[in-house]
């Protein structure tokens, strides 16, 4: 892969970060300041939602973490080892951790407003999330069968020269 297109996912990875911790530290907390005061019957709600939305950006921040690990291998020309397989399952892990907060959080909501009702957007947005969360999770998973394979054919191909030099 060229220097280029690394650099240019590097880039894009840190502003990633950087936009995810804005939305944690600013947006997320004014968001959920504006819903209070909209919604006051509901403002009980309020930090409890909030802990849980911040934490639920988390995991994509290991998930850019592990990317940017993954990067710097294709970039030393080490991605199809052993070693690429720990950060590749830590993106799956923290894709459903994703979902299993976007549930746990959709699953409280609605019994948390139980007398009011949970707005139908917000549920949504939730369930929306987690299925989002658990494809990614999958299409890594899928991902990783590709890189097993890959791994064991360069470990052939290594066999295979070792041999033919053997030969020559």
């Amino acid at each position: 892969m060229k220097p280029v297109t690394t650099g240019l996912l590097r880039a894009v990875i840190v502003l990633l970060v950087l936009g995810t911790l804005l939305a944690q530290l600013v947006v997320l907390p004014d968001l959920s300041l504006s819903l209070e005061y909209r919604y006051p019957e509901a403002a009980h709600l309020r930090v409890p939602t909030l802990v849980v939305s911040v934490i639920g950006l988390v995991p994509l921040h290991v998930v850019l973490v592990c990317v940017w690990r993954l990067v710097g291998m294709v970039r030393r020309d080490a991605v199809f080892s052993p070693a690429a397989f720990r950060w590749v399952d830590a993106m799956i892990w923290s894709a459903l951790a994703a979902a299993a907060l976007a549930l746990g959080l959709l699953g409280w909501l609605t019994g948390a407003t139980q007398d009011t009702g949970l707005q139908p957007g917000i549920g949504l947005t939730l369930l929306g999330s987690a299925v989002l969360a658990v494809g990614v999770g999958l299409l890594v998973v899928v991902l990783r069968g590709l890189l097993v394979k890959a791994v064991g054919w360069k470990g052939e191909a290594t066999a295979l020269r070792a041999e033919l030099d053997e030969v020559i």
